[in-house]
């Protein structure tokens, strides 16, 4: 990998941090650009209180020097507001696991005698820093036309019909909306839902569409199983909290058709090697293919409820109801920027495993005298070869 970065911090601790490896020198990089995408996560309708304390901005420790990059790691940092109320105190103990979070399996795993460490450490606050490397990673992309944008699809039961509405209009039309939903018959419906929810103290869950527009022909490989560009972009949607399923393309409907149905025809237009249709979602042998990269990802509903639900106190030894710990309702709306963050960082990773070089200097040259598809580029000696002797 050529990229990385690891993430540190707990949900009410003093602060989150990120180091990010690998961009490389010469990347124009301010906080705005990243408190942009921070401020996004934010905002959507359904989210929690945990949301009206904290103003996440960041702050960058590392790696930037007279508002460039300098090839070394990027150091980002976010205050977490909330952490006064919680410094000095002691804290009720928490020994009845929630069902469908990481209180038991966390518990188990490392022994915990208390299982606020495992909500701590497992809660969705840490996908802060994610959207802080994201953006850098989205920045940087952007450097070379790509653009990668996201929406919601449906919540609950209420789905959505896009037509022929170009992503970047679709992109645009989410950010006007609170629920991140382009089409707003759509989103009223949605909205209805989720205060439904609220109102009968449960949670929601949804789909999610995220979209990387420009990406050049060559990204990832099928020679290793792990340099697969779908299987690295499924991986990082899966390690999302809370997203419990991933398909690029039409996988799923795909996967109901004949053959002949469920893959895009090759035509030629000009030099060129074009595609009517786009099933397969960017990606054909584990290598981007030029086309719109489409991945959608399910988001369960949270398993915070404030419908109690059938637990064990692990301390008495009997079965309870969970406790309520504060959170989102419907997260899906806020996810849209973190999956979005996710899909950038692979794609700049994959980008830069291409190209190669040190500098953005470096790379741009080399990335405008990558291979395309087409006939020029593409030359057959069209001869019989004997491959093995």
């Amino acid at each position: 990998m050529t990229l990385r970065f690891l993430t540190a911090g707990e949900s009410h601790g003093p602060s989150l941090t990120t180091i990010l490896d690998g961009i490389p020198a010469g990347l124009s990089l301010t906080p705005d650009i990243i408190n942009k995408e921070l401020a996004r996560r934010q905002q959507g309708y359904g989210s929690g209180g945990r949301m009206k304390i904290e103003k996440d901005t960041v702050q960058i420790l590392g790696g930037v020097m007279g508002g460039e990059t300098t090839g070394a790691p990027i150091a980002l940092l976010v205050q977490n507001d909330d952490h006064i109320k919680w410094k000095g105190k002691a804290i009720e103990p928490m020994t009845a696991p929630r069902p469908g979070h990481a209180d038991l399996t966390g518990a188990v795993k490392y022994g915990y005698k208390d299982l606020r460490p495992a909500l701590e450490r497992a809660s969705a606050r840490e996908t802060t820093m994610r959207v802080a490397a994201g953006a850098v990673c989205k920045h940087f992309l952007a450097q070379f036309g790509i653009i990668v944008g996201g929406y919601v699809s449906s919540i609950g039961e209420v789905q959505t019909d896009f037509g022929d509405i170009p992503f970047e209009e679709r992109f645009t039309r989410a950010e006007e909306s609170d629920v991140r939903c382009p089409i707003e018959s759509s989103a009223s419906q949605m909205r209805a839902e989720i205060e439904k929810t609220i109102h009968g103290k449960n949670t929601l869950g949804g789909v999610l569409e995220i979209v990387a527009l420009n990406v050049p022909v060559g990204l990832g490989s099928f020679v290793q199983w792990d340099r697969r560009l779908e299987a690295k972009l499924a991986l990082a949607i899966m390690s999302v909290q809370a997203i419990k399923g991933v398909e690029v393309g039409d996988a799923f409907e795909n996967a109901k058709r004949i053959g002949t149905q469920a893959h895009d025809p090759i035509s030629l237009q000009g030099a060129n090697l074009q595609r009517s249709t786009n099933r397969a979602g960017g990606t054909e042998g584990g290598i981007s293919n030029g086309q719109p990269i489409i991945i959608r990802a399910a988001m369960k509903p949270i398993a915070t409820t404030l419908l109690p639900q059938p637990t064990v106190d692990l301390a008495s030894g009997t079965e309870s109801p969970t406790k309520y710990e504060r959170s989102d309702f419907c997260p899906v709306p806020r996810a849209v920027p973190i999956l979005e963050a996710m899909v950038a960082f692979v794609l700049a990773d994959a980008l830069l495993e291409k190209l190669g070089g040190d500098s953005l200097s470096e790379m741009k040259p080399r990335f405008e005298s990558l291979r395309k598809a087409t006939l020029e580029d593409l030359p057959m000696d069209n001869t019989p070869h004997i491959f093995w002797e």
